[in-house]
């Protein structure tokens, strides 16, 4: 199961059902604006076909949920994870002011969400006649009849995100699979985002963290002017204030999230998420700044582990 997933991404083209991720549509003549004033990346420089990557946070610059961001001619489609999609609705309207010219719409129940990973996502792309596509910086996206293709895979790997009518999904998702791509399941997808270090809320994206903590500076715009915590992004930028940084740890046995991390007697940390391996036991968790990053051996309850880093964060401003 879990061989057949990390092979297929390295060596050919995986195939995810993430439908049950939530889809918010955005639309009216300030939509750009009210994004760019809420959440982390910079809306107004973004034209229809383009897209990017972006955390809402609150005040206090606290992580509430990395999304994906869709521009469209007439609208703004967010791809938000399971579970906050109600969240973000109520979040999100309670912005809107008299004034403002902003729509919200829930697309969750009438459309599908289908991600192909993979070294060799381009070939099945441009044999679903998306090949415009090809070599396009990421969030780059264009409408096929009724279907979005986007590039990005929703993981560091390389890929392709397709956003489609819920009427739609069996065909497109059988013909993917007749292209060549591998069926991978929800706890396949669960084991490559642990590998890859791609944070979910409730995990690694809670209150007790900020976007530079998890590594998402691919996320944030430094020059765009004020948004919801952006004094404390900031600040802590400026000063060099981040205390703590997610990482991977290799760890020699199972452990739980939540498990402390030990340097002798010291806590330096908290595991967030654990993941089995075909080749052992892996674990995302954030190790205070100042007793090291990659190459450091640590505790964690009885097992023993190395810092390693991982590609879907960064902790150095690109």
């Amino acid at each position: 199961m879990a061989i057949s997933a990390i092979e297929s991404i390295e060596q050919g083209v995986a195939v995810c059902d993430r439908t049950h991720w939530g889809r918010i549509k955005v639309s009216d003549g300030d939509r750009l604006r009210f994004l760019h004033n809420q959440s982390t990346n910079d809306f107004q420089q973004l034209q229809p076909g383009s897209g990017c990557d972006t955390v809402f946070v609150t005040s206090t610059a606290r992580t509430i949920d990395l999304a994906t961001a869709y521009v469209t001619d007439d609208a703004v489609i967010l791809l938000v994870s399971p579970h906050r999609r109600q969240f973000l609705l109520e979040w999100l309207d309670k912005y809107i002011f008299f004034a403002d010219k902003v729509q919200l719409s829930d697309l969750t129940q009438t459309t599908a969400t289908i991600s192909l990973i993979g070294s060799q996502s381009d070939a099945i792309v441009e044999k679903l006649g998306a090949s415009a596509l090809i070599g396009k910086p990421y969030g780059s996206h264009l409408q096929i009849g009724e279907i979005l293709f986007a590039v990005g895979s929703g993981l560091a790997s390389p890929g392709y995100t397709l956003i489609l009518p819920i009427a739609e999904k069996a065909n497109i998702w059988e013909k993917i699979q007749e292209l060549g791509a591998i069926a991978i399941s929800e706890e396949d997808w669960e084991m490559l985002r642990i590998l890859q270090g791609r944070p979910i809320p409730d995990q690694e994206l809670t209150d007790d963290y900020n976007p530079l903590e998890v590594g998402l500076w691919q996320t944030i715009s430094f020059n765009k002017g004020c948004y919801i915590g952006q004094e404390t992004i900031a600040r802590l930028n400026t000063y060099k204030g981040v205390k703590q940084y997610l990482w991977g740890i290799r760890l020699s046995a199972a452990t739980e999230p939540g498990t402390n991390i030990t340097l002798g007697e010291e806590k330096i940390g908290t595991i967030t998420s654990y993941t089995a391996t075909p080749t052992g036991h892996f674990a995302l968790a954030y190790i205070r700044s100042k007793v090291g990053g990659v190459g450091l051996q640590i505790q964690a309850g009885e097992a023993t582990g190395e810092v390693i880093a991982v590609p879907f964060v960064s902790h150095e401003y690109p």
